[in-house]
């Protein structure tokens, strides 16, 4: 990869609040903030970590997002799975390169982003045409053109019915994801794996039920916890602030049919 900005690249401003901008390099394009203008062609060229000040003289760092910072700023249809949770749902469903999987409900598309970024083949149904787009655009722009080769989302609605067979990995983000379960006993292959994100314990009860009653066994529930630590020298203490609960993840295996 070319280190140097070039536009059209994506970048992440920081300023010494560390308050995160996220902008798209535009030839004599300029952003706008509280403390002045960033020129854009202060950045075109410039090696990531360069350093701008705005035309306020207010101090900016520059950096290319990663996947969890573009996560928190991008464009967005639904609301997104977080970056702690995300990397939870890669580890239990095991994704590796090849996989092939489904993912409903793909939303804005930031757990599409890590799925293909491991190396699986995407197949993701949702039943919003505006969500679609968004979350193919998202994966286009952090991913780059490419990884759509490997991106297929469908105006589908997984309640009905999963047309395709044979998937690695299964993972549901509805509300509902009990009603897709049914349709996973087929098209899941034998020892794959399943997993569903839901924002209450209730909804994790109700997919457990689902998945003991359709083949699946060895199954589990959890929820992440993040929580920074403060560190300066010899004084220690964890951030008065955490992200505590955002959803329940839960998983199952497929048994031999």
């Amino acid at each position: 990869m070319n280190r140097t900005y070039q536009i059209g690249d994506q970048v992440l401003l920081i300023d010494t609040k560390r308050r995160q901008y996220l902008l798209t390099l535009k030839e004599g394009g300029e952003f706008h903030t509280h403390s002045g203008v960033v020129f854009h062609e202060k950045l075109i060229d410039a090696p990531e970590g360069t350093s701008v000040l705005s035309s306020s003289n207010s101090l900016y760092m520059s950096f290319r997002p990663s996947m969890s910072e573009y996560i928190k700023k991008m464009p967005r249809g639904a609301q997104v799975i977080y970056p702690k949770d995300i990397g939870a749902i890669m580890m239990i469903a095991d994704v590796y390169p090849g996989a092939k999987v489904f993912e409903t409900g793909v939303g804005s598309g930031a757990l599409s982003m890590a799925l293909l970024r491991s190396g699986a083949n995407v197949f993701g149904y949702e039943i919003r045409e505006d969500f679609a787009n968004r979350a193919q655009e998202n994966v286009r722009v952090m991913l780059g053109e490419d990884a759509l080769e490997k991106y297929s989302v469908k105006l589908r609605d997984s309640y009905e019915k999963v047309e395709e067979k044979d998937f690695d990995r299964a993972i549901i983000d509805l509300p509902e994801p009990w009603l897709v379960v049914p349709h996973l006993k087929e098209a899941l292959l034998s020892g794959g794996i399943v997993v569903a994100y839901t924002p209450s314990i209730k909804q994790a009860i109700k997919f457990r039920e689902a998945i003991a009653k359709n083949g699946f066994s060895f199954a589990e529930t959890i929820e992440v916890l993040h929580r920074g630590w403060h560190i300066d020298g010899e004084a220690v203490r964890p951030d008065h602030r955490m992200v505590a609960h955002t959803g329940f993840i839960s998983s199952g295996r497929l048994l031999n049919k």
